[in-house]
């Protein structure tokens, strides 16, 4: 723990009376060396506009600020408005928006700004990581990098490699979208309040065209999230209790048997790549 950014932060907090919010999974960082860690696996420079979500109150924001051409700071909390307006009233290039990330025009943002680079940086709440970044990713936004602060294990998983405890259909999904780098682990003492779990610094480097081909993504994904439903069954049980979709166990077989896997292979263990081999031959056979 930092004691200057901690008490800092203290101050703000009592200054305004401030309570901390479960719902929201408020969580401020009072940590100054995990903060320059963000910044500096962002890669924040002149060129970029940042969109920060969840700013609390503006010690990341201001550390943005401080790099970026433009910061915008989603906030759905609304009685941190005013204290963001007064921690950052020195800064002119910070827009704060009271609202809910997930309903915020991000495609307008980089339209306005379409001479930048667009980058999100957040210590997200952790109980809507998965839902924010999926979304960010799922809409295919033209966004350079995502560079956050998610729960310890949801890091790991979205970096997971096959045959390891922590692979699963979150790791396929954002290797699928982007290059997945760890940048630091945090423990709880860097927070105010602390949080029952561990957390780590996740940089999600967008990919330019996606790692493998496929003919139906959809139908891929699909197949991955069956393929984790019922771990450490097989591929073809997992398939085939999942809804099959519309395929008997011997056909799921088949399948395998033409993409090259024995029969009794289990998800956990195939790559991205893999997927993509299994869902062409699923896609062929449905059509």
């Amino acid at each position: 723990m930092d004691e200057t950014l901690f008490s800092k932060t203290k101050a703000i907090i009592n200054k305004y009376d401030f309570n901390f919010k479960k719902n929201f999974g408020q969580n401020f960082l009072i940590d100054s060396h995990v903060l320059s860690k963000i910044i500096t696996s962002a890669e924040i420079c002149r060129d970029d506009v940042v969109i920060e979500i969840g700013p609390g109150i503006g010690t990341l924001t201001a550390a943005a600020a401080e790099k970026a051409f433009k910061v915008i700071a989603v906030e759905i909390d609304k009685t941190l408005i005013p204290i963001l307006r007064d921690t950052l009233s020195c800064f002119d290039n910070v827009e704060i928006i009271n609202e809910d990330i997930l309903k915020v025009d991000i495609q307008e943002i980089a339209d306005r700004f379409c001479d930048k680079n667009l980058k999100i940086v957040a210590n997200l709440p952790y109980y809507i990581t998965t839902p924010i970044i999926m979304s960010i990713l799922e809409k295919r936004l033209p966004v350079d990098s995502i560079t956050v602060m998610v729960q310890k294990e949801v890091a790991y998983r979205m970096g997971a490699k096959p045959s390891t405890k922590d692979y699963g259909s979150l790791s396929l999904s954002v290797q699928y979208f982007c290059e997945p780098y760890i940048v630091a682990n945090v423990p709880q003492n860097c927070f105010i309040p602390r949080p029952n779990v561990d957390s780590a610094v996740i940089r999600l480097t967008l990919l330019k065209s996606p790692p493998v081909e496929v003919k139906d993504i959809n139908l891929m994904f699909s197949v991955i999230k069956s393929a984790f439903s019922q771990r450490r069954k097989t591929l073809i049980n997992c398939i085939f209790n999942t809804g099959g979709l519309g395929l008997s166990k011997e056909n799921i077989a088949e399948i395998l048997r033409e993409a090259g896997f024995d029969e009794r292979v289990r998800g956990e263990t195939l790559a991205l790549s893999d997927f993509a081999a299994i869902t062409d031959i699923i896609y062929k056979r449905l059509m």
